[in-house]
């Protein structure tokens, strides 16, 4: 079995505006190793968003291949799609607009579950709901009571975004997109996240995309970082290396904006 689970190959994505056509993403590749983590990091605007949601083929691509575990996903059918949205979830920036507010904790967790493990009778899907909500602090034991039968609003924003990781990491999936995870919330919250999706990257060997304009963040959190502007890769390392020594003068303009070089 090959260590690459991902493979990105000249991927670009345009958008036609009253400016004429934006390339957002323009010809990147990249691999994503078992186990590891990607840092994608950039100024707003340089694509970094746009390339996660071409990944999840929940943004088209223009051209290019995007393979999981050899499998490619960029257009295909429903069929491959749907296998692939199993291995492959998404965590959004914001926990308050990420959650419907009109379904319980228990179905928003569970809803997956239901898509995707059909065979499961309900009695176990909410075994599996509520192991996972108390893997990531939301259980009896942690001081959270009748969790399945509540809604988000009752819910702080760290909670949110725990409820969030939860809907992903119950589906077991190989790699997990984190656009901007802990970008809205407070700085001790940070912290307890970013714990978290360390603990369950170690307990389940997932693979990370790790999105974010916080330098510091990526840094802790990434093996492997690559840095966007204008839809392109301006440089690509391993994670201490690219920030003790950028080459590129974008690079070490953004770090020592975020005072880190």
């Amino acid at each position: 079995m090959s260590d690459v689970l991902l493979e990105v190959t000249d991927v670009a994505t345009w958008f036609d505006t009253e400016r004429g056509l934006v390339h957002a993403v323009d010809g990147v590749s990249f691999t994503l190793e078992r186990g590891r983590t990607l840092g994608i990091v950039g100024e707003s605007g340089s694509g970094k968003t746009t390339l996660g949601m071409a990944l999840l083929a929940l943004q088209p691509i223009a051209a290019g291949e995007v393979l999981v575990d050899g499998v490619r996903t960029d257009n295909a059918v429903r069929e491959t799609l749907r296998a692939m949205r199993r291995r492959m979830q998404v965590v959004f920036q914001d926990p308050f607009a990420s959650l419907s507010p009109r379904m319980t904790v228990g179905q928003i967790v569970g809803e997956g579950l239901a898509l995707h493990r059909p065979e499961l009778p309900a009695s176990e899907r909410e075994a599996l709901v509520l192991a996972m909500l108390d893997e990531v602090g939301l259980s009896a034991r942690h001081g959270v009571a009748n969790v399945l039968q509540r809604y988000p609003h009752e819910f702080s924003g760290g909670q949110r975004q725990r409820i969030a990781i939860a809907r992903a990491v119950v589906l077991r999936p190989e790699v997990l997109v984190l656009d901007e995870p802990t970008s809205a919330l407070d700085v001790s919250v940070q912290q307890q996240v970013l714990r978290l999706l360390a603990d369950l990257q170690r307990r389940y060997g997932m693979s990370y995309v790790f999105i974010s304009h916080d330098l510091a963040v990526v840094r802790a959190m990434s093996h492997r970082v690559m840095v966007m502007k204008d839809g392109d890769i301006v440089e690509e390392g391993e994670a201490e290396a690219l920030f003790d020594a950028p080459r590129e003068s974008y690079t070490r303009a953004l770090l020592a904006a975020a005072q880190l070089a």
